[in-house]
């Protein structure tokens, strides 16, 4: 198994532009993985983690109510937003500047091949990050993410999590809150979810965080996580 996974932080950029460079990663992982098998040879799959910042944007699961978005097209447009269909698990959600967006590209093969185990490592991962601060944070029974006060009425979600695999090879991910300006979560129904709340982790805090110090805690609570060697970043 290949532990080795490459990091990679592309900063600020386009969403289209991060799928199509994410959808092109994930082909070739499956090609390899693919070939190897064909070929009765154990050669090994690689393994990408990449986080990145978007524009404003609002994207839609392939099983997710299009209805959700309450923007119509003069809406996005003057909230300077774009909206996508895309092919991961889940509804509709907000990424933006101020959001930590994770994109783990990994032959879970590598790892340990279980969907289920494989989000809930996503998310110990920002539960862990979230202590570092103070913040204490957990899981919501019924739903994936991870969020703050599950246990009682004031429950609010700090971040997002949509999955796609095949042949065991991961894409899409999380989205973590971080400064991001959560006024634009009001424009949906977060992942169909009308009666719960969203935070970030300045909200909770009431400050700005240096974004790049809570990049480096997640990737090293990921890595630990999943007992990864991490390669450049």
């Amino acid at each position: 198994m290949n532990k080795q996974v490459h990091f990679i932080d592309w900063g600020l950029t386009d969403y289209q532009e991060a799928w199509d460079r994410q959808e092109e990663i994930f082909t070739r992982t499956v090609a390899v993985k693919n070939e190897n098998r064909i070929n009765g040879t154990a050669g090994s799959t690689p393994n990408h983690l990449i986080f990145t910042e978007h524009p404003h944007v609002y994207t839609l699961g392939k099983s997710g109510h299009e209805e959700y978005l309450l923007l119509d097209e003069a809406g996005l447009k003057e909230k300077n937003a774009t909206f996508y269909k895309i092919n991961r698990g889940g509804d509709i959600t907000y990424h933006g500047p101020g959001q930590i967006v994770g994109y783990p590209i990994l032959d879970l093969d590598n790892f340990f091949t279980d969907i289920h185990l494989y989000l809930r490592t996503l998310e110990e991962a920002v539960i862990r990050t979230c202590a570092g601060y103070g913040i204490k944070a957990g899981r919501y029974e019924g739903y994936t993410g991870v969020w703050i006060d599950a246990d009682n009425g004031n429950a609010r979600k700090i971040c997002a999590m949509g999955v796609r695999a095949s042949r065991w090879v991961t894409m899409h991910g999380f989205a973590f809150n971080v400064n991001v300006d959560l006024s634009y979560f009001g424009h949906i129904i977060p992942c169909g979810i009308d009666d719960k709340d969203v935070t970030s982790l300045e909200r909770e805090l009431g400050r700005k965080l240096d974004v790049e110090e809570v990049k480096y805690t997640l990737k090293q609570h990921i890595a630990d996580l999943f007992g990864m060697e991490l390669i450049g970043g």
